[in-house]
């Protein structure tokens, strides 16, 4: 697109407003197809972009769609809701511009007109004003819309039903209290009920306005549970839809994050499992809130760090962690399985044979990726290499690591040799105590001492055979050695 000029910007502006001002006498005209021929017009101008919008509300014609809004035929009144929600859509400023012209009480009257049309115009327009902010959202709920769009998603038209969901989602999304408001109209009955209606779209907003609800506290996530969402709630990690699929995982990290007795429950009813399968099915985004719930549900405690681990997510984590081109993804993917390696020996031995350690590394390491990413990994592999005692995923390490990683690896060398006889052989043969000799440590260091600890695991003989000049030391030996000559 060519940037305006001044002049440009200047003569279109005005050109619109020319334009408002010749559509503004013909909202008042007495023909009714010529109101709302010309209210559409108006809608679809503010729809297009903000200045458009702007140039509606700086022309005065908020008020003449409110004061019609009460008086016109269905037909004007659906195209006037259309007009308030195409300016709302755009900004809070613009949205509150709709509020101070009193609009919210007239919508949420026209949430109880006869015509399912005008309702759902209506519960459209006040979901785009109440999606802004929380005080845009508070205006919303004291016009008294709540308990309207609840009666509306119990309508018959398929239509409503996914309106006035999204517009709950949008009220419940910014605070608990708001959040509280819904769940006080009765709201998550009648949504559960509706889990698996099957319209996609449907249950898109459904599973979302559910999610935004639990998102908030224990105790609200345990409202949205008692509806008893649970096992039906996973039929949708099957669906054909993508988004229904995504709501779903959303919906059940949403809930599994507050505490280990919500993550028990979920594991009790197969949630992690049906996760697992989900992210196997899908890419991208629509895998990210799957990846979570299963970093949200590993975090609480050894046992569901199990749980993931026994339904083999540990592999499906993996996966994403590689195959995922996005950042974001990659360092959710990471973090997760900081969160199942964290616990013991054998939670971090489960990470380590997937052989995700190295990917780790190398994320960690990359300059190409984003500084979060960078962090996520290597908070991960901290996590995971201060229980690991599982030897051979460790020792590549000892090659590759930077100074910040290796003293992590050294430590748990000299926590498992002294213990382990055969690994002991074993670090030896590999190259492992040549590579330990040839580390440069600050003398009263940290990984000075881990180093003691390991060379103390061994002859002393042994250690000197692998120290760096060791062989130089012995070919000085040969040069100055006196054959015995009989």
């Amino acid at each position: 697109m060519h940037s305006l000029t001044k002049d440009q910007s200047l003569w279109i502006h005005n050109g619109w407003a020319g334009v408002m001002s010749l559509l503004r006498p013909l909202l008042l005209d007495v023909v009714p197809t010529i109101q709302q021929t010309a209210a559409l017009a108006l809608g679809r101008l503010a729809n297009y972009n903000d200045d458009l919008a702007e140039a509606v509300v700086k022309g005065d014609i908020l008020p003449q769609l409110v004061y019609s809004l009460a008086e016109q035929n269905r037909f004007y009144k659906k195209a006037a809701a259309f007009v308030l929600r195409a300016v709302g859509k755009h900004s809070p400023q613009l949205a509150q511009a709709i509020v101070d012209c009193g609009a919210l009480d007239t919508l949420v009257i026209c949430l109880e007109d006869f015509d399912p049309g005008v309702k759902e115009a209506a519960a459209w327009a006040l979901g785009y004003i109440a999606r802004h902010n929380a005080e845009l959202s508070q205006a919303v709920v004291d016009a008294g819309a709540v308990p309207l769009l609840v009666l509306c998603i119990q309508e018959p038209e398929i239509a409503l039903k996914r309106i006035a969901a999204s517009a709950l989602s949008d009220i419940s999304k910014h605070s608990p209290e708001l959040a509280q408001t819904v769940v006080d109209a009765g709201a998550i009955a009648h949504l559960a009920q509706m889990i698996l209606n099957p319209d996609a779209k449907l249950k898109r907003q459904v599973l979302s306005a559910l999610s935004q609800v639990a998102k908030h506290s224990v105790d609200l996530a345990e409202m949205v549970v008692e509806a008893e969402i649970f096992p039906v709630v996973l039929t949708c990690l099957k669906d054909k839809d993508e988004y229904v699929k995504k709501n779903a995982s959303t919906l059940i990290r949403e809930i599994a994050k507050h505490t280990p007795e919500l993550s028990q429950l979920i594991v009790n009813a197969g949630g992690v499992a049906a996760v697992i399968d989900c992210l196997g099915s899908c890419k991208g985004n629509i895998r990210l809130p799957g990846i979570m719930m299963l970093g949200y549900v590993a975090a609480h405690s050894e046992n569901l760090a199990m749980a993931v681990i026994i339904s083999k997510g540990v592999p499906q984590l993996s996966v994403c962690l590689s195959e995922e081109p996005e950042d974001h993804i990659k360092a959710a993917a990471a973090w997760a399985l900081g969160q199942i390696g964290r616990h013991t020996p054998e939670h971090a031995r489960a990470v380590a044979v997937t052989n995700t350690l190295p990917v780790l590394l190398s994320l960690y390491m990359s300059a190409e990726s984003s500084e979060d990413l960078q962090v996520k990994s290597k908070k991960a592999i901290k996590n995971i290499l201060q229980k690991c005692t599982y030897l051979p995923a460790l020792e590549p390490f000892l090659y590759d690591a930077p100074p910040n990683i290796l003293k992590h690896v050294v430590g748990q060398f000299s926590k498992v040799l002294p213990h382990d006889s055969k690994a002991r052989r074993l670090f030896v043969t590999s190259g492992g105590l040549k590579k330990v000799q040839e580390i440069k440590a600050e003398p009263g260091s940290l990984l000075q001492e881990y180093i003691n600890s390991i060379n103390n695991c061994y002859p002393e003989e042994i250690v000197r055979y692998y120290s760096p000049g060791y062989s130089d030391t012995l070919l000085q030996r040969v040069d100055s050695y006196q054959p015995l000559i009989n």
